[in-house]
């Protein structure tokens, strides 16, 4: 976690020292932690002595005892508010006749003894999930008894298994979720099709990855007029939702469920669903040829890619075909490929769909929406679940044009609720705080490049120097800078727009099965539909609905509140998943690396800290750490403004984007990092020989020079002796003589230069 610092005035140091604070314990695997406080200012050091009586994320009130000379606040801890009651997961041990736990996350930071007689039915190794029975303190260790046996830390999977109970990830529906799903229909029914438009014989089509498993959308286009013209001069585009709001009602097993895990989490070879199986590969997914329930934005969209207009409305769907992105792209690119020739009725609905995506592209740009093209992987897994390889995915533009019509929905979704004056969550991307603005004016005044951006920047700021350094070879680095100053996306009940899209209201609508904002915003535009209101609190949909104008009633505050609640627990949550998913991921990588210690790989710099350079392997798509103590024998200074690290002596640059070689030197396996050492090859070797023999050169220059001061120096003091010794005899005259000996130390240095 990166760490809170900023300088303290002696009047603000002054008024909270000695201050109590609240706040969640963050340890860390050296032995100390941090207070992350619930005011959000800086967080408090806590020291190693501090953290034996306390656990990670327990919840502590502590009192601010000293600052550093930087400002940074030291705390006390004072009393435990709250000990976190989820299982620890760890190896079970036994050394020296005690059972004791080691546990997988190391900010935990002490081991966890076991009374023998507790160990359930474990072996030592095993990986265990363990309950506390006695909480740490000054001068005794925590004590637990072990509640699950997960296996062997070998197990195809186990890394998963860990996963999910580290982060508290639901993994496990209810007995009532499951008896709900099992006595739901197996298809549609005469009574669900009742006030839907019938849109079976529309050609609608789902576009996913090969390895997709629910579809929970899909499009359709064709020409149409739009404004007052008579003829086709723009297109009507539908998106089909699978209506996942008509299955799952709010307070049902199956919702809580679904809101305890607010998205589905993915992993390599395996998926923690949002909803249980029936729902998201059987009732709710659009598989082809099968008569599916779905919420439809119906828009006309002009030629420019203006959306004209639009209406929302339950029907009853059926997808003609299921296409993947590498089909698509390949139809788009060549209409007379083989690709083509198998799908030939349906290519002109593709050229239809492609016509609308460039349309839309053109409102993109114009509106002037932030495009990074990144490179994404995909982990490639063998049949016990290890990595094969890890390739790059390819944004085709089969992806671009399913992603820009999903983005047409949205934001008529986030249009539809703002006009109705209905609360419901948004999807919002603020631009960059004032501290990372600041970072990045810097960072662009000291390339040189003559571009910036403004004290209240636009994305089109943002995408200009985007596109006018894309030709660049620092442009990887630029391009992080920029991406790296933004905030993250959250979920909220207040519309602050998408800075990065640039759009002034946005919401995630396309996605039910997996997200559940997605599935609150369905009921939210259904009762939109009925002229009705939906309240979060009760799941009521009821009469009195709020005209269009009007101010929000007084209840309207109350709601407010709970529903930006549940945009701080659906961010949370998403937040979880991916932390989960980026464990797993760092877990296999290095299980994966440790076979190719020692081997050489050419890779990119992805980030420049204090501490070294994050670098990218070429071949492998895997991240480690060159530390600063591989760099060189020389004092390295980072430069936060440049985003770099320089050598003092030689000037050697290491910035983002930068091209090394380096070995694959250490990897810890227990703490998902992989450790790189830098090597050199013959050119770089020169360049720092050449620099070594300069270095010499000019310290003989000034050893040289130091001498013939001390010769000066020398006959001054021979000169003055003389005279005292010879009297009033004549004798040379002491300052000529010092410079004439001066002259000849000079003409020696010279020489022996």
């Amino acid at each position: 976690m990166k760490k809170t610092s900023s300088f303290q005035t002696p009047t603000t140091v002054g008024a909270e020292l000695m201050s109590e604070v609240e706040g969640t314990v963050q340890g860390h695997r050296d032995g100390h932690g941090f207070l992350v406080r619930d005011d959000r200012q800086a967080d408090l050091y806590l020291s190693p002595q501090e953290m034996r009586a306390v656990l990670h994320r327990d919840r502590v009130k502590a009192r601010i005892i000293r600052y550093d000379r930087k400002g940074r606040p030291e705390g006390r801890i004072l009393e435990i508010l709250d000990r976190k009651k989820a299982p620890i997961i760890g190896r079970l041990l036994h050394e020296s006749g005690i059972w004791l736990v080691a546990p997988e996350d190391k900010r935990y930071g002490q081991d966890i003894m076991v009374p023998k007689n507790a160990i359930a039915n474990a072996t030592a190794g095993q990986v265990v999930a363990i309950e506390l029975t006695e909480a740490p303190s000054l001068y005794s260790q925590p004590m637990g008894r072990v509640t699950e046996v997960l296996g062997e830390i070998d197990d195809p999977g186990m890394e998963i298994e860990i996963a999910v109970r580290k982060y508290e990830v639901p993994h496990r529906f209810s007995p009532e979720t499951l008896a709900q799903s099992a006595a739901l229909p197996d298809k549609i029914r005469p009574v669900d099709r009742k006030q839907r438009i019938d849109l079976t014989d529309v050609p609608l089509v789902t576009i996913d990855g090969e390895d997709a498993r629910d579809f929970d959308d899909a499009v359709y286009c064709e020409p149409a007029p739009v404004g007052r013209a008579k003829s086709p001069n723009g297109w009507r585009l539908i998106v089909a939702i699978a209506d996942v709001s008509h299955y799952v009602k709010p307070g049902e097993p199956i919702d809580d469920d679904a809101y305890d895990r607010a998205t589905s989490v993915y992993f390599p070879r395996r998926v923690i669903p949002m909803l249980p199986e029936k729902l998201s590969n059987g009732l709710c997914s659009l598989n082809p040829n099968e008569d599916r329930l779905a919420m439809v934005a119906d828009m006309l969209v002009s030629a420019g890619g203006d959306i004209h207009a639009y209406q929302f409305y339950p029907a009853v769907i059926r997808s003609h075909a299921r296409f993947t992105y590498t089909e698509v792209a390949a139809i788009l690119a060549n209409t007379r490929g083989p690709e083509a020739a198998r799908r030939h009725e349906l290519v002109p609905e593709l050229l239809n769909l492609n016509g609308v995506y460039r349309a839309l592209l053109k409102a993109r740009a114009k509106r002037g929406a932030v495009d990074f093209e990144t490179t994404e992987t995909q982990i490639v897994c063998d049949e016990n679940g290890r990595i094969e390889k890890i390739v790059p995915r390819v944004r085709t533009e089969a992806h671009k044009l399913i992603e820009e019509t999903m983005l047409a929905a949205n934001v008529c979704a986030a249009d539809f609720i703002a006009l109705g004056k209905h609360p419901s969550l948004y999807r919002v991307h603020e631009g960059p705080t004032p501290e990372k603005r600041a970072v990045l004016q810097g960072y662009l005044k000291a390339l040189g490049l003559g571009l910036s951006i403004g004290d209240a920047p636009t994305p089109a700021e943002f995408q200009a120097i985007a596109a006018a350094t894309k030709d660049r070879p620092d442009a990887m680095q630029i391009h992080t800078m920029l991406l790296r100053s933004m905030q993250q996306a959250i979920y909220t009940a207040t519309n602050a727009g998408h800075f990065g899209l640039a759009y002034e209201a946005y919401t995630h609508f396309t996605s039910p099965i997996r997200r559940y904002p997605d599935l609150l915003v369905h009921r939210v535009i259904k009762a939109l539909l009925h002229a009705k209101r939906y309240h979060l609190s009760t799941g009521a949909v009821e009469e009195a609905p709020l005209r269009r104008g009007s101010k929000p009633a007084k209840i309207a505050t109350t709601e407010g509140e709970i529903w930006e609640a549940a945009g701080m627990r659906c961010s949370a949550n998403e937040r979880r998943a991916d932390e989960a998913s980026r464990d797993v991921e760092a877990w296999l990588k290095c299980r994966f690396m440790r076979e190719h210690l020692g081997e050489e790989y050419a890779g990119t710099v992805t980030a420049v800290t204090s501490f070294g350079l994050f670098v990218t392997l070429d071949a492998l798509y895997v991240e480690g750490l060159v530390h600063i103590t591989e760099l060189g024998g020389e004092y390295y200074r980072f430069d936060e403004m440049r985003q770099e690290l320089r050598g003092e002596r030689t000037g050697v640059r290491y910035v983002v984007g930068a091209r090394v070689r380096v070995q694959v030197s250490r990897v810890d396996l227990d703490g998902r990092k992989i450790d790189f050492r830098m090597v050199r090859d013959n050119e770089e070797d020169a360049a720092l020989i050449r620099a070594r023999k300069d270095r010499l050169k000019a310290n003989s220059t000034a050893v040289a020079e130091l001498e013939a001061v001390k010769e000066t120096d020398r006959a001054v003091k021979a000169s003055a002796k003389g005279k005292s010794r010879n009297g009033a005899g004549r004798t040379a005259h002491p300052v000529r003589a010092a410079k004439t000996a001066a002259r000849k130390t000079s003409a020696k240095t010279v020489h022996r230069r």
